[in-house]
């Protein structure tokens, strides 16, 4: 492992979660969105994460999430950060709600509001917002003890 490599891993989890979080914002912007480009109300979305490894001959090995969650990664791999491979929907079912007067009402006067619970996206924003700050004093730590060094060699 190099000097800088515990960096660029603060830096990956930063990018992540950066992402995670507007994902988030999104979310909350259109929990009340009843109607979306494609007519249907807003579904939920969430970020999906995967590790990145290295194999110590420095090639990034074909290594899933779940090997490296249940401990089947072999010993010449270390972690390499973390990234972004994709933003699902959420399927859960919508809510519906009794307004006739809604001019989304169907013919019973339900609408369909979007599956965005405010108070699971305000807690999963502040976990993300902590997680956002554990990176980033990771990295302010790696900088201080890249310069300690560099003061040393002085």
């Amino acid at each position: 492992m190099g000097m800088f490599d515990s960096m660029q891993i603060s830096a990956s989890g930063l990018t992540a979660e950066r992402m995670r979080m507007d994902v988030i914002a999104q979310n909350l912007a259109n929990a009340n969105t009843t109607k979306g480009p494609d007519g249907q109300p807003y579904r939920r979305h969430e970020v999906v994460f995967q590790a990145v490894m290295e194999g110590s001959d420095g090639i990034t090995p074909n290594v899933n999430a779940r090997d490296i969650a249940l401990g089947r990664s072999t010993s010449s791999e270390v972690g390499a950060g973390v990234q972004v491979v994709g933003i699902t929907e959420d399927q859960s079912p919508l809510r519906s709600v009794y307004d006739p007067s809604n001019p989304d009402a169907d013919a019973n006067g339900y609408i369909y509001m979007p599956n965005v619970n405010p108070t699971t996206e305000m807690v999963d924003m502040m976990t993300a917002t902590r997680a956002y700050e554990a990176n980033l004093t990771a990295m302010n730590a790696a900088k201080n003890m890249a310069l300690k060094a560099l003061d040393i060699l002085r």
